[in-house]
Parts: structure tokens; C-alpha cells; sequence
């Protein structure tokens, strides 16, 4: 099964977008992120790359030559085995270079868990329908309970995580206590990329659950693979980038990213008298302070003189998309 997808014909003349993950066992991860960062300014790309001694994780951007010169670097390591999704955009998507080392490239706060060790089976995305339509198969969402929100397979339990390190001790009560109630032949699990799924498997596997599997290549693979008169998906899928969020065929969603707090906001959201553009909506509105709500309002007004001015603000969402993170038009890495 190829692990590089290129949804789209890359031209020269495009910039090239190229989000990796991998594990492997790293020994030197410093010296791997020297080498990473010096492949990645001779060639002009930019982006952001985590390593550990578990792998690497992230995203990056610039001329073809350069990306491929880094994945590379990435391709070469021992025992590593990359996912590699390409796109392509005509505005360079990053501000700057960021390669750093970190105890992990997907954060859980369990560094036990080892998915070189053991981890759930692959599932396809044209295969999941099949698997989370049967009784016997427990679906758990591994994604944070903001993500859930807007999107999510049907009958999928929710953990309502505030972020990926609590998934842990969700299953230590509850997850724990389902599996006893209902008894599931196997449980299936999924996030955005594939990447989280890799490290929840891998503890489940470690606490004693036999089946485990996930979906490959996550709800991304899935939205732009399954035909939508197929789909099983209900809703849109958040994304950590411009486009907030996305639907079917990976089409752009409807929300947007509120400026105060970084969640999500809907249409009926942004029509809330308590939503203010670049400032807070509704889920914040009360818990920030008033020299908070200043320098967020006083970055909507610098970033609205830049665009009278034909200028892009640092803070500035790329163009044609409301109210998006200032890393630019993609993430730092997979989710």
C-alpha cells in the first residue's frame, strides 16, 4: 500500500506542501535535526519539524527540489516507513524554518507507548465503512472533543478530551468500563491523520485490548477516497490550518477560527451578537480581559490597514479565508 499521496499534479511553478510523519528508533535526534534544518535552508523551505527519538512529524514548504531534498533526508532513516501527503499552493504558507527536538512528535505524555512495538492493524478507507457498520466493533474518536463537535462517524464514542494527553486517563475510567459493557469483538479507532491513532492503538495494545485497529490514513484519506453517496461521515472535519475546517473530496467547510480562543466558529456562530471578528466569539466572550480584547482588537485593525494597503499582516489569514491561524495555509504537523 503506497503511503505518498499527491491528490493533484505538482507543477514547477507551484509551491510544493509535503506533510511526513514516521516512527522509527532515533538515536542521535539532534543530529538529525541539524542535518534536517540544513537540508531545508540550502533548499528554501520552511515549515515545521518535530523530532524524537520515536520519529519525525510535521509539515513543510518551498520549491520541489528543496521539499524532496529534505524528504530525503527523512526517506533515509533506518527503519522509518514515511506518510507523506502532497499539495501545492501559489503563497508560500509558513513565516519561517522551526526544527526541534521534543520527547515526543505526538504528544500523549506516555513514554511507554511504543508504536514500533506493537500497534493496531491498518484499516483502508474503502474497508472502514464494513468495520464500523458491524454490532461487534466499539468505535472510539481519538481527536479532542472541539473536533468531535463539528464532525464524526456516526455512533462513535466520544471521549470529549481537551486534548490528546487526556485520552490516557479517559480510558483508564471510562473507556475501560465500556469494553466490559459492551463486550466488542474489536474496537476501531481514528483522528484526522493517522498519526494520534498510531500512539492510541499502540496503548491499548499495551493495556491488554487484543483487536485493535484504525483507520489508515484518517478521516482526510477517508473524505477524499470514499465516494460522499458512500460516506459515513457526518459533518466536517476540523483541520489544523487555513482552512479550519473541510468536507467531502477535502472541499473547504464552513467554519471559521476565532481569534480569542482558537476554536472553531460556525455560520450561526458568527451571526452570535457575542461573536467579534478577530476577537471572541461566543465560547470565550467573558474570558479575556480587557487589555486581552485591546491587542486582539488592535491586530484586526492592523491586519485590515495592511489589506487597504496591499499588504499581508504577519496575523493576516491567507487570502480568501475568514479568520485563520497565523502559521499559515497548513499545519506544523499531522494530528
Amino acid at each position: 500500500m503506497s503511503r505518498e499521496i499527491s491528490p493533484s499534479p505538482l507543477t514547477d511553478s507551484a509551491i510544493r506542501v509535503a506533510a511526513v510523519y514516521g516512527f522509527a528508533r532515533i538515536a542521535a535526534p539532534d543530529g538529525l535535526r541539524a542535518s534536517l534544518e540544513s537540508e531545508a535552508r540550502t533548499g528554501g523551505v520552511r515549515g515545521t519539524l518535530l523530532v524524537a527519538h520515536e520519529g519525525v512529524n510535521g509539515t513543510i514548504a518551498g520549491p520541489a527540489e528543496g521539499v524532496e531534498a529534505v524528504l530525503a533526508v527523512i526517506r533515509a532513516i533506518p527503519g522509518l516507513r514515511p506518510e507523506i501527503k502532497y499539495a501545492r499552493t501559489d503563497v508560500m504558507p509558513f513565516h519561517r524554518l522551526k526544527v526541534r527536538v521534543k520527547p515526543e512528535i505526538v504528544t500523549m505524555g506516555r513514554p511507554d507507548v511504543d508504536p514500533l512495538n506493537d500497534v493496531g492493524a491498518y484499516v483502508a478507507a474503502e474497508d472502514w465503512n464494513a468495520l464500523i457498520a458491524d454490532p461487534d466493533t466499539l468505535v472510539i474518536d481519538t481527536r479532542n472533543a472541539y473536533e468531535g463537535e463539528i464532525g464524526a462517524f456516526a455512533n462513535a464514542v466520544q471521549p470529549n478530551t481537551a486534548g490528546f494527553r487526556d485520552f490516557p486517563a479517559w480510558f483508564e475510567v471510562e473507556g475501560r468500563a465500556l469494553i466490559a459493557e459492551r463486550r466488542p469483538q474489536r474496537v476501531a479507532m481514528y483522528c484526522t491523520g493517522g498519526i494520534r491513532c498510531e500512539k492510541a492503538t499502540a496503548y491499548l495494545k499495551s493495556e491488554g485490548v487484543a483487536d485493535v485497529r484504525h483507520l489508515h490514513g484518517g478521516i482526510l484519506r477517508y473524505l477524499e477516497t470514499v465516494p460522499e453517496a458512500e460516506s459515513l461521515w457526518d459533518g466536517e472535519c476540523f483541520v489544523f490550518d487555513e482552512r479550519v475546517a473541510v468536507g467531502q473530496g477535502l472541499s473547504p467547510g464552513t467554519y471559521s477560527l476565532c481569534r480569542g480562543c482558537r476554536m472553531p466558529v460556525s455560520e450561526d456562530g458568527r451571526a452570535s451578537r457575542l461573536y467579534v471578528e478577530g476577537v471572541c466569539c461566543a465560547r470565550c466572550h467573558g474570558t479575556r480581559d480587557a487589555a486581552q480584547r485591546e491587542r486582539y482588537a488592535e491586530r484586526q485593525r492592523q491586519m485590515a490597514i495592511a489589506e487597504c494597503r496591499g499588504h499581508t499582516h504577519i496575523g493576516s489569514p491567507v487570502e480568501g479565508r475568514p479568520e485563520t491561524r497565523s502559521s499559515g495555509a497548513f499545519s506544523g504537523r499531522w494530528r
